[in-house]
Formats: C-alpha cells, structure tokens, sequence
C-alpha cells in the first residue's frame, strides 16, 4: 500500500536499498500454513513450519514494476530514492539458519524446522530466568551477554554492520 500511495501522490517511491530482497507470502497462503500446520503438528507442540515462498524478490524490482502498471516510467515519471537500512535490517532475510535446515512434511511446499538437538530445556527455562531478572534490573549488557551465551550467532547491532 505505501508503494501505491507514493505512486498515486506522484512520488518519489522510497526504498530502503537497491539490493534489499524480501519473500511474500498471499493471504491465502498463509491461511494454508496455519491450518496444514495444526493439522500436522504434534500433540507436544512446539513445531516451526516454513512456507516454500519461492525466490525472494527484489523491491527495487517490485517497485519498478508497480510504476510500469500506473503506466508510468521508474525514474522518468516516477522516482525511486534510497533512504537507506534501518537499524537491525537486513538486506536478505534467512528464514532459518543453516544450523537449523528444514525436513519435507507430506505437503510440498510446507516444510518442517529441524529441531535443534542441543536445546535443553532446563537450560532454556534457565536462562530465559536469567533474561527476565536483567530485564527486571534494565541491565542491556547482561542480556547480550546471556543471548551471546545461548544463541551463537546472536550478532549485536552497530553502525559498522547495519549495511551487511
């Protein structure tokens, strides 16, 4: 909607980076995730499911595209401007980890999280204890220092990395 909204006011369409790529999922596609995922969920709970959302796309593409449908040119009629990443952005999204990887369920687009064979969960209730007593005492360098313990490729965002 703010794509179309930009376009309709005659611009400029802003987008945060010309490399930044995103998956989309329909509503209806959605819809189709929660219910076959109820349906093939443990009793236990506590399953991840992932969507094949196919490639991702590129918005300076999408936006492109949205231009040429208002019958209008991209940076002719209509300009597109770069406002730059946000803080903890991304400019591709990992759905998981390669840590984690995904298994085929008996849907072909729905896939499984594989779950991670080191979680205790007596070290999860353990540390997540830890994480509400810092969060109690607004004490952020203990909680980055728990998270650092518990999740190895837990990454701190700064300046120097908001562009990676």
């Amino acid at each position: 909607p703010l794509f179309l909204e930009q376009i309709k006011d005659g611009g400029p369409v802003t987008v945060t980076h010309p490399d930044i790529k995103r998956y989309f999922m329909s509503i209806p596609e959605a819809v189709l995730l929660v219910l076959q995922a109820a349906h093939m969920g443990s009793q236990e709970g506590g399953e991840i499911f992932v969507l094949d959302m196919g490639e991702p796309v590129k918005i300076v593409q999408l936006a492109e595209n949205l231009i040429r449908l208002n019958n209008m040119e991209p940076y002719k009629d209509i300009d597109i401007v770069f406002t730059g990443l946000r803080p903890g952005e991304k400019l591709f999204e990992e759905l998981l980890t390669a840590e984690e990887g995904t298994d085929a369920t008996t849907h072909a687009k729905i896939y499984i999280a594989r779950k991670c064979s080191n979680l205790d969960p007596k070290a999860l209730k353990h540390a997540l204890a830890r994480l509400e007593k810092s969060l109690d005492t607004n004490s952020p360098g203990n909680i980055k220092d728990i998270l650092k313990e518990y999740v190895p490729y837990y990454q701190e965002i700064s300046e120097k990395n908001i562009d990676n």
